[in-house]
This record gives C-alpha cells, structure tokens and sequence, in this order.
C-alpha cells in the first residue's frame, strides 16, 4: 500500500469516515472512495464507484474481476435518550445487531447500572451530553422520554449532526405537536423531516419489546440506504 493510500485512510478511520479502499490486483494501483469524493492515482469507471459506494452500503467486501473492494465504516452507536422500558429491550437488539448502545437520562432514578447493567450510562442533560459526542453517519438517535424538555432540546442537537437516523417516541398527534415546537424554535423544515416519528416501522407493535423491534427495523432499513 502506498505511503499517501495508508496516511489517508488512517485519517479517515481517525474521522470515523466511511470509505471504500479499492485496489487493482493487476496493477498494485489503489484508490480511496468516499460517499462523494475519490482519493488516489487508480482511476475508476462510474459502474466501478457504483460497485465501492453500494458495498459500503452494505459494509461487505467484494472482488470484481481484478478489482478488490474493501469496506471501512465506523462502528455502528446507537444513542438512547430515556431510560424507559423500551430502551432495554432496545439495547439488547441492538446489541445483537453490532450496535454499541448508550443511554443518557439526567433523571437518576431511571438511568443506573442496575436497570442498565454493562451500559455506558449518563445523567447530563441530553442537548448537552450530546454536544459531547462525536456522532457519526454510523450513529442513530432515539429519544424516548416523551417530554419536551428533554426530547426537543436533544433533537435540536441531532439534527445539526451528521447522524443516519434520528427517531422520536409518540403518537402522530403528539409528533404534530413536537414539528410545531421545533419549527418555533427555528428549526427548517428539510430538517424536521429527517426525524422518524412516530418511531418504527408501522408492524402494529404493541409491548416495549415489540416497538423495540419495529424501531430496530427502521433503524437497520435507513442504514442500509444512507451509509
């Protein structure tokens, strides 16, 4: 691998970039795929882009002909804001499914180890633990609380970031009501069409655990069409 090949791609996982490192077994010559970009001296036909950009897609790896495509995407997250009863069922499909989970709440008695055991656990205030955070085009947001004050402040944040899915907890009325106080808050319309809601996909879920699944479904769904 070339000097330049390797210090880039380094940077990229560095930056938690999703990028496809295709190289021409042929030739040695390598190149960089991004999302919308292309680094390196191999030079790729549009089909080929194609074949890199829908592996990442589906985080595999693929040889066409003389041409091996290997994918790098971040680790998947998903971010809970509310430790309710949904969340745990949540967090454990999700964990199956490769996601590293995280559960903010600053509500104490919701959010303790004893409810959450081996879960990375916080009690600031969303908005301001997820400002903190490095999210990614592999992280999804959740929030479940069902309060304004918790709920809307986090999705000010989320929407400003580069997360793949974003997902609200309520009912189409109660989702009504959120898009009326967002857009009050000065938030566009593009944006506030990025959030899911109500949460899930539409399965006629009913127990935590099967709105656990259904939200699981929608975030597997959008990631597959967005990495």
């Amino acid at each position: 691998m070339q000097s330049k090949i390797l210090k880039e791609l380094l940077s990229a996982r560095e930056k938690k970039l999703s990028v496809a490192l295709v190289s021409d077994l042929s030739t040695g010559r390598q190149a960089l795929v991004y999302k919308d970009s292309v680094f390196g001296d191999l030079k790729l036909q549009e089909e080929m882009l194609n074949h890199a950009r829908d592996n990442l897609i589906h985080d595999r790896s693929k040889r066409v002909d003389q041409i091996f495509i290997q994918s790098f995407n971040p680790p998947k997250r998903l971010i809970i804001i509310g430790a309710v009863h949904i969340a745990q069922p949540l967090i454990d499909i999700a964990s199956t499914t490769g996601f590293s989970t995280m559960v903010i709440d600053p509500r104490g008695a919701f959010a303790t180890s004893s409810r959450f055991p081996g879960i990375e656990l916080s009690e600031e205030w969303p908005d301001e633990a997820l400002k903190k955070l490095q999210i990614d085009n592999r992280t999804a947001i959740v929030t479940l609380t069902h309060d304004p004050k918790l709920d809307d402040p986090a999705l000010q944040v989320a929407l400003e970031s580069d997360a793949f899915y974003i997902g609200s907890l309520g009912s189409k009325k109660t989702h009504a009501k959120r898009i009326d106080r967002l857009t009050e808050a000065g938030i566009s319309t593009n944006k506030i069409e990025k959030i899911h809601g109500p949460i899930g996909l539409p399965i006629g879920a009913k127990t935590p655990a099967e709105i656990a699944i259904s939200i699981m479904a929608q975030i597997t769904q959008t990631l597959h069409k967005s990495t």
